[in-house]
């Protein structure tokens, strides 16, 4: 639940900012940081058993964030090189969001718990 509620932030920021205002790599690297933040929060506080010092775990979350930011931009913008992703923006940003969704859990249930599984 907490992952559909910080997707749905940056989601909803991407389609209000893309081709209206900015570009769709340019729509994605400030949606997806509103996201994060508001994963980060939601995480801390209803999904993961913090082990270790909450800066500890911010600061390393920011890090896997900014890998899922990487990899979310590349996505963007390599659909967004083909006809139909670059004419249909929101199916574009959902695979992308589908896709980085799996590494971001994963590696955040690392940082806030120490494990992958």
């Amino acid at each position: 639940m907490t992952g559909a509620v910080a997707t749905g932030v940056d989601y909803t920021v991407y389609l209000l900012l893309v081709d209206k205002v900015f570009s769709p790599v340019a729509s994605n690297l400030i949606s997806y940081p509103c996201g994060v933040v508001v994963n980060f929060l939601l995480h801390k506080r209803f999904v993961f058993e913090l082990r270790g010092k909450p800066w500890r775990a911010f600061a390393l979350s920011v890090l896997v964030s900014a890998g899922g930011l990487g990899l979310s931009t590349l996505l963007i913008y390599g659909l967004s090189q083909l006809d139909f992703f670059a004419a249909h923006q929101p199916v574009t940003k959902l695979v992308s969001a589908g896709v980085v969704f799996f590494y971001n859990f994963y590696l955040k249930r690392l940082v806030f718990e120490g494990r992958l599984v």
